[in-house]
């Protein structure tokens, strides 16, 4: 069973992966892995697994101001994620947790970001759907 409506999957994978990359490319000096665990295993990415229509139509701004204020969060000093692999890992996590129907704070566990990171030059390429069933095959 899918995690939510097929009628939120293309927001959801898009406004995630702009959200990844605009935290990547606004805060350079800081750690995009970690935002991206802390996102994951959120309550504001929660209600987007509960299909919360408030949350899972914001855009990457509204994403980015909605969680800080949300979760309290503060970035952590740090290494940004560069290139196009922020965005493809925020689009592969979101589809990855529809597509198998798993809480987003169990995605990041079951495929860690250092191996997206590795993996990113050989699935990058292929459409998501079929890098996801990939990886999930493994």
């Amino acid at each position: 069973m899918r995690a939510y409506s097929e009628a939120y999957l293309n927001d959801v994978v898009e406004n995630q992966g702009k959200l990844f990359d605009l935290v990547a490319q606004r805060y350079p000096d800081k750690d995009t892995e970690d935002f991206i665990r802390i996102y994951m295993a959120s309550k504001t990415r929660k209600s987007i697994d509960e299909a919360q229509a408030y949350v899972n139509t914001m855009d990457a701004k509204g994403l980015w101001a909605y969680f800080s204020e949300t979760e309290k969060y503060r970035l952590k000093p740090g290494k940004a994620l560069d290139g196009f692999i922020p965005m493809w890992i925020g689009e592969f996590y979101a589809y990855y947790q529809w597509f198998y129907g798993l809480p987003s704070s169990e995605v990041v566990k079951k495929v860690p970001i250092a191996f997206l990171k590795k993996a990113y030059y050989g699935l990058h390429d292929l459409e998501l759907d079929l890098a996801v069933k990939k990886v999930g095959e493994v």
